[in-house]
């Protein structure tokens, strides 16, 4: 039979001994809609703006009730041309797919013939 520990004031010790012990915040403190968030976006030039459109990089940071830091996310964006590809990038992929697509029909009728 086993007996239950108990501490000097009464209290269970057990299987969380050596963890420092959680304790839950009030429910409106939990809740999401109490976190604030500090965005930062960067230009082009390396200067702060305040227009999304305009950033290439960046960082969101939640605050939790008690001004934590509970969630960073950076962001970038680059645009890099490759060198060696005569066309842009997006006409190169669309290009890519209609040979793939072409592949799969010529596949496809050998197949059936």
């Amino acid at each position: 039979m086993r007996r239950a520990v108990t501490d000097e004031r009464g209290g269970s010790v057990g299987a969380g001994t050596g963890y420092t012990v959680v304790m839950a915040g009030s429910s409106d403190e939990l809740s999401a809609g109490r976190r604030t968030r500090r965005i930062v976006y960067v230009d082009a030039q390396g200067r702060q703006t305040l227009e999304a459109a305009e950033a290439v990089r960046g960082e969101i940071v939640e605050h939790d009730a008690h001004g934590r830091p509970a969630r960073r996310t950076k962001f970038f964006l680059e645009r890099h041309e490759l060198p060696w590809l005569p066309v842009s990038e997006p006409a190169f992929l669309l290009w890519v797919l209609v040979g793939l697509f072409a592949v799969w029909l010529v596949i496809g009728f050998v197949l059936i013939t």
